[in-house]
């Protein structure tokens, strides 16, 4: 059983990834072996910044072990991609403060009615020697109000084309759909192949 060293403390982004590779991986969090490293996102890209993340972490961990980190987050069409790279660092405060002032930064602007969302995560892999990253995209819209008591981050106000917003699935229905999903699935399949 390969294991995946995941470049995130968060246990809920932990859970899913190891309920998403399945049984084919062990997935262990930095913390588990002992390492910290904050790495800076600081790329103009999903892409780079996971890339770079990995790439570093892998370095550090060494022993050829696969690390996988990835950046993630939402662009409105609406406000030309923003808050894109900068997702979690464009406000300071709760996840709830957070995406009510994303909502109100929409409501603000000329194209309120264009509420158009898009969930892009980028997964990297590196182990020091191979490097790859794939992307998983979800499309939605922009909810007025938070909904839903599952999920975190923006959960609560990506609602689907079925009228639902992530938070208001269950875990094993977010995961047949999110875009972690569709990366992760992809990023399972180039490593079962090597």
């Amino acid at each position: 059983m390969k294991e995946i060293i995941v470049a995130s403390g968060n246990k809920e982004k932990i859970k899913e990834v190891q309920e998403i590779l399945g049984n084919n991986f062990r997935v262990i969090s930095m913390k588990d072996i002992g390492v910290d490293i904050d790495v800076k996102e600081d790329k103009e890209t999903f892409e780079e910044n996971a890339r770079k993340k990995a790439e570093t972490i892998a370095k550090k961990v060494g022993d050829g072990k696969f690390v996988i980190a990835d950046d993630s987050g939402i662009e409105l069409d609406a406000l030309d991609g923003f808050p894109g790279v900068r997702t979690k660092r464009w406000f300071s405060g709760t996840d709830r403060e957070r995406n009510l002032a994303l909502i109100s930064k929409l409501e603000e602007s000329n194209q309120k009615d264009n509420r158009k969302i898009r969930f892009t995560t980028a997964i990297a892999v590196s182990d020091g020697n191979i490097n790859f990253c794939e992307l998983g995209i979800l499309n939605g819209n922009l909810v007025k109000e938070p909904r839903g008591e599952n999920g975190f981050g923006f959960d609560e106000i990506f609602e689907l084309p079925n009228g639902k917003t992530l938070a208001e699935l269950t875990d094993e229905e977010k995961n047949k759909i999110s875009s972690r999903k569709i990366a992760l699935e992809k990023v399972r399949n180039r490593l079962l192949e090597l």
